[in-house]
C-alpha cells in the first residue's frame, strides 16, 4: 500500500521499509515551494497526530526564502507558532535522493485548530466548501509543461540528450523520438507518480527545447488535484537532479521558444454525478456560460495568482500561444478560456492563463472561485471569439508584474475569494521581490549600455 491513509497504515508501511530512517513533512507556500522539516522517523506519529509546530509565517516567505520586510504575520504577532497538521494524504515514498526518504504532507492551523486561511492549500478547501454547500463537485484535470535543462553554466541549455550526447536546441512539438530519448528519465518518473498515487497521463514534447508536458488525470476532488500537481512539479525535478540534468516549470526559460503553462480543465457535477455543463450540444449549458463570465470577469485582478514572478510576464506575450486578453471561445486555443470539443459528456472549460510556475493551489482556488461568483450571478461572458485573440479590440491582462499586483490589491472579487492575511502576505512578498530585481542590472544591460551610451 503506497498511499495509506490512517496513522496506523502509515506507520505499518514504514516497518516494512527499514531504508527509511528519515521523514520530511512541509507545508505549500504562496510561491508554491514546499517548506518544512527532515525528521526522524520514529517522529512520524507526532506528525499525524498533528503535534507539528512551526511559524505560520512560513507560508508568506519570498522566493529566495527570506522574510518579508515589516510582515504582519511576523512583526503583529511576534511570529506566533501554529500546527502543521497532517493532510490525510498517505506518506509519499522519495526514492531519488542519496538515501530514500518519504514525504509527509502538512497544512497548517491555530493551537485551537482553526484553519490558517493565508495557507494556499486552506484558501483552495475554503472556496471547497462553498461548492459543497450548493451540491456542486468541481471536477478538475491539471495539465503542466516543463523543460529539462542542462543547468551545468550561467545560461541553461538544452538537456544533453542521452542517446545523442548533445544538447537539444531545437522545437520538437509531438517528437517521438525526443521522447523516446528520455525513456529512462519519464519510466522513472511514471513509476514514482504511481507509488505517490498521482494519475499521470500521456506526456508529449512540446514546442519549446527539450519543452514536454505531462498531463494528469480528472479527478473529482479539486484539492487532490492541486495536491498532485505540487508532488508532480516536485517528483519530476528530484528525478530530472538524479539524472544528471535539470527541469525547470519556469514560464520561459527562452526567450526564443514557447514557454510552459499550466492549464487546467474544469467541469461541475451535480448530486447525481451530472455534469451540468452539458445541454446535448456545442453549446453548453446557461450555468457553463455563467461560469465563463465570471472567469473573465476576474481574469485581470487574478493575474497576479496566474503570473506570479519576474519572469513569468515574458510568457504572456501577442502570437505566443499565451493569452493576453480577457476572451473565450469555442476549440480555440489562443483564447484565455477554451471550451474543448469532443463528447458533450465531458463538456467542459479549459483554463489557459497560468504558468507552470504559479501555486497550483492558488491557481485552482481563484478559477474556481471566479466561476462560482459567475454561477451565483448569472455573469454574461459576451460572444466567444472565433479567430484572433490578440486583436486590440479587446481588454487585455496587466503587462506587468507591478501592474498585475496592483490590479490585484484593487480587485473586489479578490476580497471574496481570498482571506485578507492572504491577500496582504502575497502582496507584501511580490512587492519585496519586485525591488529585488529592480535594484540587480543584468549581463545583458552591461553589454547592451556600458560604453555605447
Amino acid at each position: 500500500m503506497h498511499n495509506p491513509s490512517t496513522i496506523a497504515d502509515v506507520l505499518h508501511w514504514l516497518e516494512t521499509r527499514p531504508d527509511i530512517q528519515t521523514i520530511r513533512a512541509a507545508v505549500c507556500d504562496l510561491n508554491g515551494v514546499m517548506r518544512g522539516k527532515r525528521i526522524p522517523v520514529d517522529q512520524a506519529r507526532k506528525v499525524m497526530e498533528n503535534t507539528l509546530r512551526m511559524p505560520l509565517s512560513v507560508v508568506g516567505l519570498d522566493i529566495w526564502g527570506g522574510d518579508i520586510d515589516n510582515n504582519p504575520m511576523v512583526f503583529n504577532t511576534g511570529d506566533v507558532d501554529g500546527i502543521g497538521a497532517w493532510t490525510g494524504r498517505g506518506i509519499l515514498p522519495v526514492e531519488w535522493t542519496a538515501h530514500p526518504t518519504a514525504f509527509l504532507p502538512v497544512w497548517l492551523q491555530n493551537d485551537a485548530g482553526v484553519p490558517y486561511l493565508a495557507d494556499p492549500r486552506r484558501a483552495l478547501a475554503a472556496v471547497l466548501a462553498r461548492y459543497a454547500a450548493l451540491g456542486l463537485t468541481p471536477m478538475t484535470a491539471v495539465e503542466l509543461e516543463f523543460h529539462l535543462v542542462d543547468a551545468s553554466g550561467d545560461i541553461p541549455k538544452g538537456a544533453v540528450s542521452p542517446t545523442t550526447g548533445r544538447n537539444l536546441d531545437t522545437a520538437a512539438a509531438m517528437a517521438m523520438e525526443e521522447v523516446d530519448q528520455f525513456e529512462a528519465y519519464f519510466h522513472e518518473v511514471y513509476a514514482a507518480c504511481r507509488q505517490q498515487d498521482i494519475p499521470v497521463d500521456t506526456t508529449i514534447a512540446e514546442n519549446g527545447s527539450g519543452q514536454f508536458e505531462i498531463n494528469l488525470g480528472h479527478l473529482p476532488d479539486a484539492l487532490r488535484a492541486a495536491d498532485d500537481a505540487v508532488f508532480f512539479k516536485r517528483t519530476v525535478k528530484g528525478i530530472a537532479r538524479k539524472h544528471g540534468f535539470a527541469a525547470s516549470f519556469m514560464a520561459k526559460p527562452y526567450g526564443n521558444f514557447s514557454g510552459n503553462g499550466l492549464h487546467i480543465h474544469m467541469s461541475l457535477l451535480d448530486r447525481e454525478g451530472k455534469n451540468v455543463f452539458d445541454d446535448g450540444t456545442d453549446r453548453g449549458t446557461d450555468m457553463m456560460r455563467h461560469a465563463v463570465g465570471g472567469l473573465l470577469a476576474g481574469m485581470a485582478e487574478s493575474t497576479l495568482i496566474f503570473a506570479p514572478h519576474y519572469n513569468s510576464y515574458r510568457r504572456l506575450r501577442p502570437n505566443s500561444y499565451a493569452p493576453t486578453a480577457v476572451a473565450w471561445g469555442y476549440e480555440n486555443r489562443m483564447v484565455a478560456i477554451r471550451i474543448p470539443g469532443g463528447s458533450y459528456k465531458a463538456r467542459r472549460i479549459e483554463h489557459r492563463v497560468a504558468g507552470a510556475d504559479a501555486n497550483p493551489y492558488l491557481v485552482m482556488a481563484v478559477m474556481l472561485g471566479a466561476a462560482l461568483i459567475g454561477i451565483e450571478r448569472t455573469m454574461a461572458p459576451g460572444e466567444p471569439r472565433l479567430a484572433d485573440a490578440y486583436a486590440n479590440d479587446l481588454p487585455k491582462l496587466p503587462n506587468s508584474w507591478r501592474a498585475a499586483a496592483d490590479a490585484f490589491e484593487a480587485g473586489p472579487m479578490m476580497a471574496e475569494i481570498f482571506d485578507p492575511e492572504l491577500i496582504q502576505s502575497l502582496l507584501a512578498c511580490k512587492r519585496q521581490e519586485m525591488d529585488i530585481f529592480a535594484a540587480h542590472v543584468s549581463p545583458f544591460e552591461y553589454r547592451t549600455y556600458l560604453e555605447a551610451v
